[in-house]
């Protein structure tokens, strides 16, 4: 199987995996230094792909631009603030979320 075809496979998998997801429930994830935040225009099942293929080439330059960061006390109390529903997808031992 190439290795284009095990990228759809698992982007089938992991875009099953996702779901929607309020901040109480990601609270203890954020403590352990665990939540990692998604910028809005990328697409959060492709980031997904990327880190479990160790694909650096396509996620050291996102990480680079700051579309893709491990979650600050801004990014919790802005949550916090306002509740937002956010988009989460779990890539053991990340959880990667994203503001819809």
């Amino acid at each position: 199987m190439s290795r284009h075809k095990n990228s759809e496979i698992l982007w089938g998998e992991l875009n099953s995996q996702t779901a929607r997801i309020h901040w109480p429930e990601l609270q203890r994830y954020f403590a352990k230094g665990l939540v990692v935040s998604v910028a809005p225009d990328l697409d959060l099942v492709e980031v997904a792909v990327k880190l479990v293929q160790d694909d650096a080439g396509g996620i050291e330059p996102m990480i680079a631009e700051g579309q893709i960061v491990r979650a600050t006390d801004d990014h919790a109390r802005r949550w916090v603030d306002r509740d937002p529903e956010l988009w989460a997808v779990v890539v053991v031992p990340w959880v990667l979320v994203q503001e819809r």
